[in-house]
C-alpha cells in the first residue's frame, strides 16, 4: 500500500542525516581512491557525498513521498460498442535494472521510485562507489525492515 511505501521512504529520509558519519566515511574510501587512480576531477566531484549531497537525497525522497501512487490509477477507460468497458491500468513493470557509475546518490533515488512505482530493484553502481552505494544499500534494507517490507524488494 501507499502508505507502507511512504513510512520506508519516510524512514530513510530520517536514516540519512542520522548516519552521515558512516556515509562520510565510507565515501571518504572511494574518494580517496579516485584521487590515487587520477580519476578525473569531475567525477570526483560527482562522487563525493557532503552535507549538500545527503540533504538533497533526503529532499529528493520527501518529493517522492508527495507523489501519487500511480499503482492501480486507470489513466484511459472507453466503451466498447458492445457494451464491454475496455482501460488501461498503471501496473508495476516487475523488475527493474538500473546501472550508473559515480553518483552514489542515484543509489537512493532509482531506489526510491522503484519502490514509489510497485517495482523491485537490481542496483549496480559503479565500483568507484563500491563503499559508499554499500552503506547507502544498509540503509536501505534497514528501512524497509523496520517497515516490515522485505529487503528483496531492492539488490544491490
Amino acid at each position: 500500500p501507499t502508505e507502507t511505501k511512504n513510512r520506508v521512504l519516510s524512514a530513510l529520509a530520517e536514516l540519512l542525516p542520522r548516519r552521515k558519519a558512516l556515509l562520510l566515511a565510507e565515501n571518504e574510501k572511494d574518494v580517496r581512491k579516485a584521487e590515487e587512480g587520477q580519476m578525473p576531477r569531475a567525477l570526483i566531484d560527482r562522487l563525493r557525498i557532503d552535507d549538500t549531497v545527503i540533504k538533497e537525497m533526503v529532499d529528493s525522497l520527501q518529493d517522492v513521498i508527495q507523489l501519487q501512487d500511480p499503482v492501480g490509477e486507470i489513466v484511459k477507460l472507453w466503451k466498447r460498442p458492445n457494451g464491454l468497458l475496455v482501460g488501461r491500468m498503471r501496473i508495476p513493470i516487475g523488475v527493474i535494472c538500473i546501472i550508473y557509475e559515480s553518483r552514489p546518490n542515484v543509489t537512493v533515488e532509482a531506489f526510491s521510485l522503484c519502490l514509489k512505482s510497485g517495482n523491485g530493484v537490481i542496483l549496480k553502481g559503479g565500483s568507484e562507489a563500491a563503499h559508499s552505494n554499500r552503506a547507502l544499500f544498509g540503509l536501505i534494507r534497514e528501512a524497509l525492515d523496520s517497515q516490515g517490507v522485505s529487503t528483496d524488494v531492492v539488490y544491490c
